[in-house]
């Protein structure tokens, strides 16, 4: 088996760290480099991402695609979250971001991802020659990725800030349970009859 821990402080307080890490795909699509790319697709989830939320991760190492289903096993709020594969290729592949709340504005965040290749001696072999390298690199970029965006010197993600989730979520509980999608979508036409008033009151 295969450990692989890296590490960063994030100059913003634990909470917002948390409710960034707490939706997987978000941490996928700052998982991108020459080597390495990674999709993350959300399936059954649970209130707030929390345990028995289940994701498939579609990853490319070095040209190597490989798909896999995870469940979150673990989540603690502002302390740590685990999930693991249920279905895919590896004979073991487990993820745990954990949060250290160093001052009011500043959170240390510890990503390890524990896995074993499948294949069984060949497997190892292409571990040491390729993954291992692959896999740390990536989660080193995603971890200085994360940090910049939350720090407020990257660009955010279309569907993401900071807030806007958790309040998101608080509209889809008005709305029923509604879709997630449907909720932004009344938001957003909302926003937009209150913004036609305002110019129809100025025009």
């Amino acid at each position: 088996m295969t450990l692989v821990t890296k590490s960063t402080e994030i100059k913003v307080p634990v909470d917002s760290v948390f409710t960034y890490f707490a939706r997987p795909e978000h941490v996928s699509d700052q998982m991108k480099s020459e080597t390495v790319g990674m999709t993350v697709i959300p399936m059954d989830i649970k209130e707030g991402m929390g345990v028995g939320t289940t994701f498939r991760i579609i990853g490319d190492f070095g040209g190597k695609r490989l798909e896999w289903d995870c469940e979150t096993t673990e989540f603690v709020r502002n302390k740590r979250i685990s999930a693991e594969q249920t279905e895919g290729p590896f004979k073991k592949w487990a993820i745990t971001n954990e949060f250290e709340e160093l001052g009011a504005n500043l959170t240390r965040v510890t990503m390890s991802v524990d896995y074993e290749m499948p294949f069984g001696p060949l497997g190892a072999i292409l571990n040491k020659a390729k993954f291992a390298k692959s896999a740390e690199r990536g989660m080193e970029t995603a971890l200085y990725s994360v940090r910049g965006l939350l720090e407020g010197n990257g660009s955010i993600p279309v569907y993401i800030t900071l807030d806007a989730y958790q309040k998101l979520l608080e509209e889809k509980k008005k709305m029923n349970d509604v879709p997630v999608s449907t909720a932004l979508t009344a938001i957003i036409q909302k926003y937009n009859q209150i913004e036609q008033k305002e110019l129809a009151v100025t025009g």
